[in-house]
């Protein structure tokens, strides 16, 4: 029985980096993405990461009214806000997994943007989730929505302008936390300028059952919390700056908190080994660490709650990915760094491509191999394993900035117009 629940759990990716929230897929896939199965057009931008249920492939994007939005990819350093502040439409697709064709398109929302972007980001940088109810998606300033898997409108909230960004107040970046779906609750975190907090809703009807506060906590921050049962409560973790902090699902309390580095936090929260593994960068530092689930309080000082750290190997962009006893952590620029789980120890190092393209989409495992997506759409298949092993590298034909996903031996790929399937 517990073979069969596994299985049909795996059949489906729901949400941001699948159904366990750590990118894996047990079914292999193809080394390589040159021959597609299909390859669908999705009109607009966006970066929100592909997902998958009982047949159906959804994906969110903005649609700008003037025609081509903007997007410059590549390393750069520039905080500047997109020009890209027209009327858009945000919008919800739902394709045949199989076929690739559309089923339905939902336009949430329609007007002028209340917050700037990036110039690298999108007016939809999230991802939307599903538990198979409903399809949950949240643009941000343009608001929380849940659907019915038919397209159907069932509930939405408005929760103001939600301005990411770090200080001076004149730097916009958009907003980028996905939500997330466990046991018929939506949990949100919006590290904004004003007021951040973090709440859960009830995903019948969007009414909050809690709220909590991250003044103080986390002053900004862009990274999709993780819900993690462990530590003898089930615990909703957030990454952020200055602190990295979890709270107890049922009512919001605090946990623990653990002062952190890297300024500008994208990374969620991976569990694995009964360890919590949060990485972030920028502002000159760039941690790791792998957290036990026990730490009560401020654990910044308490080395125990701490099973291992590194202040200088952590990711920019980049989710790490745990596979086996390993745990891949690749920069913005490409270089790959894997680690033991439990320990720490540096297995390897190695740079992927000559070090003159970006690494925003974070990795995914299918099958025994690991797939690293560049922004100019390359694709480099690894062997799992403590020794560098490159099976291929191949190329979607299209700058790729959101993370993809696996399932039942399929890669979806959002690219700058497509939504691509290889198989």
């Amino acid at each position: 029985m517990m073979t069969a629940v596994l299985l049909l759990a795996f059949a489906n990716w729901p949400q941001f980096r699948g159904p366990a929230a750590n990118g894996i897929s047990t079914t292999p896939a193809p080394v390589s993405v040159k021959k597609t199965a299909w390859k669908t057009p999705v009109p607009g931008l966006s970066h929100s990461s592909p997902v998958v249920w009982d047949g159906r492939a959804f994906i969110a994007t903005a649609v700008s009214a003037a025609g081509a939005a903007p997007l410059k990819i590549g390393l750069y350093g520039a905080g500047d806000s997109a020009n890209d502040n027209g009327e858009q439409q945000w919008k919800i697709y739902a394709l045949d997994a199989k076929s690739g064709g559309v089923l339905w398109e939902r336009t949430a929302h329609r007007g002028i943007p209340r917050a700037r972007r990036h110039t690298k980001a999108t007016h939809a940088n999230t991802t939307v989730a599903t538990d198979g109810k409903r399809l949950i998606a949240f643009f941000g300033s343009e608001g929380l929505y849940a659907y019915g898997l038919n397209g159907a409108l069932l509930w939405k909230k408005d929760f103001g302008v939600l301005d990411a960004g770090p200080m001076p107040d004149d730097l916009q970046w958009g907003f980028a936390s996905s939500p997330v779906l466990y046991q018929d609750r939506v949990v949100i975190q919006c590290d904004v300028k004003k007021d951040p907090f973090i709440a859960v809703l009830d995903a019948a009807t969007g009414n909050e059952i809690w709220r909590t506060p991250r003044r103080g906590v986390s002053e900004r921050s862009w990274s999709t919390p993780a819900v993690v049962n462990a530590g003898g409560v089930t615990q909703v973790v957030a990454n952020g700056w200055p602190y990295i902090a979890a709270y107890d699902f049922k009512d919001g309390r605090e946990l623990w908190r653990l002062k952190s580095g890297g300024d500008v936090p994208v990374p969620a929260p991976v569990f694995a080994h009964r360890l919590i593994f949060v990485t972030n960068a920028h502002g000159g530092s760039a941690p790791i660490y792998a957290i036990r689930p026990e730490a009560r309080g401020d654990v910044t000082a308490k080395p125990d709650a701490i099973a291992w750290s590194e202040q200088r190997n952590g990711a920019y962009m980049q989710t790490p990915l745990v596979h086996g006893d390993l745990v891949y952590s690749c920069s913005d620029r490409g270089v790959l760094k894997v680690f033991d789980a439990r320990t720490g120890k540096l297995h390897y190092q190695q740079r992927l491509g000559a070090g003159t393209t970006g690494f925003t989409a974070s990795p995914v495992a299918a099958g025994g191999r690991i797939y690293f997506t560049s922004e100019e759409g390359e694709v480099y298949t690894l062997k799992a394993g403590p020794v560098f092993e490159l099976l291929g590298t191949s190329e979607l034909g299209e700058s790729a900035l959101a993370s993809p996903a696996a399932v039942d031996g399929t890669l979806y790929f959002r690219t700058r117009g497509h939504l691509i399937a290889v198989r």
